[in-house]
Formats: C-alpha cells, structure tokens, sequence
C-alpha cells in the first residue's frame, strides 16, 4: 500500500457515522489522519443511537454538525477543517426508499454532492476528493460483467441520483482541474449496516429466529443476484483512490455474484436451520423496477492500485449472523 506523507494529513468524511464511514475513520486514524466528519445535529442528541457505529473513536474525530443539504453548513465543515483528502459518502441510499419519496432522494444526494464539490473548489481546491457511486448506476446492463466503460442504466431514482452525482464529480475534475474521482462501488455489507437494508434484515431475522424472538422472516425478491463484498475491504479502496498522482474512477468489487437465496440459506446455515422452514415472500417488498443481476469487473482498481477482496462472502454473512446474536442475546 502507498505511504502518506510525513506531516499528517486531515480527512473529511461526509456519513462518518454510517457503516462506511466508522469503517474509514477507524482506517485513516491508524495511519495517522486527523479525522473531521459531518453529522447531523439531531446525532448530537441521541449519541447512543446514531452516533454508535463510532463510539468507540468519538474522542479521536472532529465532529461538525450540519446538513449536507445545507450549503451553509458543508461550506463552514470545509473552511473549518481545511482537509487534504475528502471522502463524500453520505446519502440516502436505501433503493427501495427512494421509489418512496424519490425527491429527498434526488435533492439530498444530487445537492450534497455539487455543494460539497463547491465548497472545496473555494476554499480547499488542492484537496483530493472521493465520491461514493454505486452499481445501481448500471442498472440492467447488457454487459456482464460491469467495468468502468459499461454503459449506465439505473433503475431507480437513488442510481439515477448517485448517476448525476458521478457526472458532477467528473464535471469539476474536467472544468477545475480538481483531484476528484468516484468508486463505482458494488454491494458490500458488514455488521454495522443498517437494519433496513435486506442483508441485515436476514441476519437479524436469522438471530432472532435462533433465539426464539422471531417466527418468520418476510422478504422480497429472492432471485435478485447480486455482487457482495465486505465493507471493511472496500473502504481501503477508497483510501488508494487518493493516493494515485492523478484522478481515475474505478470499479470496485469482487467479481462473484449470489443470489439473495444463497444469502438466506448460508445465513441459517450458521444457526444450523433451514430457511424453507421460516421464510415467507410478501409482494411489498419487490422493487417497481428491478435489477436482476450485477456483476462487477474490478481489473482496473487491482492492477493500478493493488487491490484486491480478502474477507469472503461465506465469512462476511457468518460475521454478520454472529453479530447478531450477540446483540439480540444482550
């Protein structure tokens, strides 16, 4: 892995407190970054509750309050921290919400992006920036598997607010000559995502079940394939992103795909139960337009910047079930 520079650089991780973010925190704090992230100020509230993912490390960051909706409050977040490096991964990013209420999706995700972009361009034009773009820009592609020249087809007002977002960074790295890159990210979980997404929901569920809490566990489409990887390895990735001499947006994935089926049946094969028993398919949970099948091409990021996945799928679901456990057993 590159080295940084002697003097210790300062980062500013927009979402610090989601699963991505703690992860990053923790990873520039063990090479010697000075840490400031944006949170809402509602966190500073309920700490406990929405600041737990880095609580542990609360005494090693800067935290600043604000909205990433808010210009004001991203411009002050930038001119306060001065960072060298800044890594933009907040967003509304649960899809099937988006279909919801697709214009706080559109306005919170297409606006944090061009206003953070903005701010740095004022007031820390040297600062290397990342953005956190997603497969679900490809959508139903007709290319498998998905690289950095696969044609984007999203489905989904979050894919086609994390779309605009991808344009806006290479727009400022094209019109400023702006350090600024995207990681076309493909699905990654870990114990710390969040309980709305559907990984998370199985291994909960699977908890749950297990310790007799739970009878059933509804869920969607099980059919839906999917490239997944673990949140701890793919937050290296965007650390190397900014360490290049110029800006590259790269593919980011492990290039093996599962079916959420097989999600479902390895995480009650940690319990030693089988699904067939407590899952039920309820219609609600189907997307209005699907994606099928994702896959993603990672050649470009494991050739330039050295990477690659090391945490497999079978250990990230057994992970998570783990977690799980632990925490319903409590």
């Amino acid at each position: 892995m590159p080295t940084i520079n002697k003097r210790n650089k300062t980062a500013l991780i927009t979402g610090i407190s989601g699963q991505d973010g703690s992860y990053l925190a923790e990873l520039l704090l063990s090479k010697g970054y000075k840490v400031h992230g944006i949170v809402r100020k509602i966190a500073f509230e309920n700490p406990t509750f929405r600041l737990g993912r880095i609580s542990h490390i609360l005494d090693k960051i800067i935290l600043h309050p604000g909205s990433i909706e808010n210009y004001a409050n991203v411009f002050t977040a930038v001119e306060k921290s001065q960072p060298d490096e800044c890594y933009h991964l907040a967003a509304q990013s649960f899809v099937s919400y988006s279909f919801k209420d697709s214009f706080s999706t559109l306005t919170t995700n297409i606006n944090g992006t061009h206003y953070l972009l903005e701010a740095l361009r004022l007031k820390a034009p040297k600062c290397k920036f990342y953005f956190a773009a997603t497969s679900e820009m490809f959508g139903n592609s007709q290319e498998t598997p998905q690289n950095e020249s696969t044609p984007f087809n999203p489905r989904s007002p979050y894919g086609v607010s994390k779309l605009t977002g991808f344009h806006l960074t290479k727009n400022y790295r094209e019109a400023y000559n702006m350090f600024a890159c995207s990681g076309i990210l493909f699905n990654h979980e870990s114990p710390r995502r969040g309980l709305e997404f559907v990984t998370r929901k199985i291994t909960n569920g699977v908890a749950k079940i297990k310790l007799g809490k739970l009878n059933s566990l509804e869920l969607g489409n099980l059919h839906a394939e999917r490239d997944w990887g673990h949140a701890r390895d793919y937050v290296k990735a965007m650390w190397l992103m900014l360490q290049g001499v110029s800006p590259c947006d790269y593919v980011i994935s492990t290039g093996k795909t599962h079916s959420i089926l097989e999600f479902v049946k390895l995480a009650f094969n940690v319990v030693n139960f089988t699904c067939e028993r407590y899952v039920t398919i309820n219609k609600k949970f189907f997307r209005p337009a699907e994606v099928n099948f994702l896959c993603g091409d990672s050649s470009l990021a494991r050739e330039y910047l050295q990477w690659k996945p090391e945490i497999s799928f079978n250990d990230m679901v057994s992970e998570m079930v783990l977690s799980d456990l632990r925490k319903e057993n409590n």
